[in-house]
């Protein structure tokens, strides 16, 4: 049956009233120019907890961002209830330009990629000399990551007092990293953290490490005034310390200036994201020896100019070799 005759006008069109009375759509935004600026400290669970000036705000990522995600060390721009007071809830409106970022995938076959920590100075790994025993495979793949993330590495060596690092640093000697090395007894007493604060402070430093190394121990002794929960319990059949560290947490080191960002303890480090013609640029004393690569080099193949670049003299024949450890670990797992 019709409803309508044959000539019908649109005032004799019914039309339901909108009874949420809700605006139309649009595509602008709101441009939030009274926005303040804050760094990320922590997430959990959809919540962003950020530094205000002096004071920590929960918050969370406003619908314009998308599927942008903030996570630890970000710069963001912040909207709402800025009080910091309990119960309330801030919004994210926008994430600054990264100038770093640490990131891992769960395997070398996971394509989702993992942004862990962004405007990192630094990455600290954090790995025993024994009780777990050390894993090169590990440091390697963490070296990766720093090298195509933009953060300048450190080492740090625990438990010397159970096995001698001369082994391990001659390892890594040809990359000129910086290290520390420390005993049981000195991460407790506080001198391993004084030797560690010479190179964090006034920086922004990510600490990684699997676990029972002492990386949460170390943690606690830069920042005391901020305890996280430790171990030091060692599974006695795997050789493995129990994950204490959840979310990646970031402290202010007192006096310094200074960030220490303590991130949930590692078993792998995948590095599926990793463009490994982005390593060698932490190595400028063999890019330019690049220039007569074939197009798309792995740069350990017969054809690979460094080989010649080395034997001419430019760079110690050690460095190419760590570089291609280093650019071969991504084919290797961490156990082998």
């Amino acid at each position: 049956m019709r409803r309508y005759g044959k000539h019908t006008d649109e005032d004799d069109i019914r039309q339901r009233p909108n009874p949420k009375g809700n605006r139309p759509r649009t595509s602008i935004r709101p441009k939030h120019e009274d926005a303040a600026e804050g760094m990320v400290l922590t997430v959990d669970r959809g919540r962003l907890t950020c530094l205000v000036e002096d004071r920590t705000v929960l918050a969370m990522k406003a619908r314009e961002l998308g599927r942008k995600a903030a996570v630890v060390g970000d710069r963001v721009e912040l909207v709402g209830d800025l009080s910091g007071r309990k119960d309330t809830l801030a919004r994210i409106v926008r994430i600054g330009k990264r100038t770093s970022v640490l990131r891992r995938t769960a395997d070398d076959d996971d394509p989702y990629e993992r942004v862990v920590v962004a405007n990192a100075d630094q990455l600290a790994i954090v790995t025993a000399l024994a009780d777990p025993e050390p894993r090169p495979r590990l440091i390697d793949r963490c070296l990766v990551a720093a090298f195509d993330g933009g953060l300048e590495p450190l080492l740090v060596l625990t438990k010397s007092d159970l096995a001698p690092p001369s082994a391990l640093l001659e390892l890594y000697g040809a990359l000129d990293i910086p290290y520390v090395v420390t005993s049981r007894d000195e991460l407790y007493d506080g001198e391993a953290a004084e030797r560690v604060r010479e190179h964090i402070g006034g920086r922004i430093t990510a600490f990684v490490g699997h676990s029972g190394v002492g990386k949460t121990t170390l943690v606690n002794a830069l920042v005391p005034e901020e305890r996280r929960r430790s171990t030091g319990v060692v599974n006695a059949v795997t050789g493995r310390g129990r994950h204490t560290t959840t979310s990646a947490l970031a402290l202010p080191l007192a006096g310094t200036g200074g960030w220490v960002i303590d991130t949930p303890g590692v078993r792998s480090f995948g590095l599926h994201h990793v463009d490994p013609s982005r390593v060698i640029n932490a190595f400028p004393d063999l890019q330019p020896g690049t220039e007569g690569c074939p197009r798309a080099c792995s740069h350990d193949e017969p054809d690979c100019a460094l080989d010649e670049w080395v034997a001419q003299g430019h760079a110690d024949p050690a460095r190419l070799y760590s570089l291609r450890r280093l650019l071969a670990t991504r084919e290797r797992r961490e156990g082998d």
